[in-house]
């Protein structure tokens, strides 16, 4: 892997005139007098800049900076171990020249970060140092400044082939292959993850998701993790077998959580905060593998959301025990035909499900179908499933910015 130090220029001065120092960048050998306008060079040690992929094993250090410049990989049989407090930054670029990082099919990641020491993934043109959660410049509904996190395994998934191209990756770059046969594969850990500004634009409605998920295996952690402000989804799941838990995705531009390929998971303990386009989108299989996921214990606060939850026809989930509320019509639950899917005897499971509707909200214009048959309309404050929202204070953005004061 190719690292390079940043140079710092201090630019407090552009004078032409008046620096007699050799060693200056704007040393002027006509100088007659110094008149203290001289500029140097200097190397922050602290900044690094990423400009290959990761090839062999390495470790992001605690009180660094690393700036994507490229689209970079974690390739096969290499482990990057990021430590607690580090921040990665992309490099603004669309289409092929996006930053993002990938973990392909066979190599490792180990993000873990602390309650006191989050990871954070975010814009280049975010001025956020190390010690600091919440960024100093910019606010977090600022989308689409850089790519995002991938990771990818040898996992399962459902479609016309074992293994795909993961969207938002050029088909030449074969670090973008996900999918397999090994349902325990292991990509490693990520937890205590902020990940902001993501979902540049890759091509013409085509963004990239703030975490991307295909193919990843069982034997993958993957906790505490916060999305904010991408321009696309805030995870998308294609395929796999991991399980996810204490997840909040929150001003996202379209799905918060959207699972395709027969995910075969579970999602446990989450916040859904004023996403663009569906609070969650669940389809099912592609392919013969029918497989089922399952989401329970979790808010989901639908703001701006076009939809409560799009469910497919061939959709292969159970959700229980999550509280709806903030909805602003036509927001909806909607396709029953999941509650019994196709084939008629993969039949999901809804149930344990509350809500708060808007005032003068009937039950079953926003829980369509017969769907009002397992929801109950609660008053404000007063549901009893949910999430615990003590899970995400103090490392969270979320917290910080008072975005949790709600739930």
């Amino acid at each position: 892997m190719l690292i390079t130090g940043v140079l710092a220029f201090g630019f407090t001065s552009c004078k032409k005139k008046g620096c007699t120092d050799a060693t200056a960048t704007n040393f002027n050998e006509k100088a007659k007098k110094d008149d203290g306008s001289c500029l140097y060079d200097t190397i922050d040690e602290n900044t690094i800049y990423v400009t290959a992929n990761v090839t062999s094993n390495t470790t992001w250090e605690t009180g660094k900076i690393y700036i994507l410049s490229t689209r970079v990989a974690v390739v096969s049989g290499v482990t990057l171990t990021i430590e607690p407090g580090v921040i990665v930054k992309g490099e603004a670029g669309t289409g092929a020249n996006a930053t993002c990082l990938i973990v392909a099919r066979g190599g490792n990641i180990m993000a873990e970060g602390t309650a006191t020491q989050p990871i954070i993934f975010t814009s280049v043109a975010d001025e956020i140092q190390p010690g600091q959660i919440a960024s100093p410049n910019l606010d977090p509904d600022l989308k689409g400044l850089w790519g995002g996190l991938l990771i990818l395994g040898y996992a399962p998934i459902s479609a016309d082939a074992e293994s795909l191209q993961i969207e938002g990756i050029p088909a030449s770059d074969q670090n973008g292959l996900y999918g397999g046969t090994d349902a325990t594969d292991n990509s490693g850990v990520i937890s205590y993850i902020s990940i902001r500004h993501g979902g540049t634009n890759i091509g013409e409605g085509n963004e990239i998701n703030g975490l991307t998920l295909g193919g990843v295996g069982s034997g993958t952690t993957i906790e505490h993790i916060e999305i904010l402000a991408n321009q696309d989804d805030g995870v998308e799941f294609f395929g796999g077998t991991v399980n996810v838990s204490h997840l909040i995705a929150w001003n996202v531009g379209d799905d918060a959580i959207d699972t395709d390929q027969s995910w075969a998971g579970t999602l446990t303990n989450f916040i859904v905060f004023n996403a663009g386009d569906e609070c969650m989108e669940l389809d099912g299989p592609e392919g013969t593998l029918v497989a089922k996921h399952t989401i329970t214990n979790g808010s989901v606060s639908a703001g701006n959301a076009l939809g409560l939850v799009d469910n497919d026809a061939n959709s292969y989930v159970d959700m229980y025990n999550v509280y709806f509320f903030n909805i602003a019509s036509p927001a909806v639950l909607d396709d029953t035909a999941t509650f019994d899917a196709i084939p008629s005897d993969y039949v999901c499971t809804f149930a344990t499900l509350q809500t708060t509707l808007p005032t003068g909200g009937v039950l079953a214009e926003y829980f369509e179908d017969g769907s009002d048959a397992f929801t109950t309309e609660v008053t404000i404050g007063n549901n009893t499933v949910g999430v615990t929202v003590s899970d995400f204070t103090g490392w969270s953005w979320a917290d910080l910015y008072g975005t949790l004061s709600g739930f």
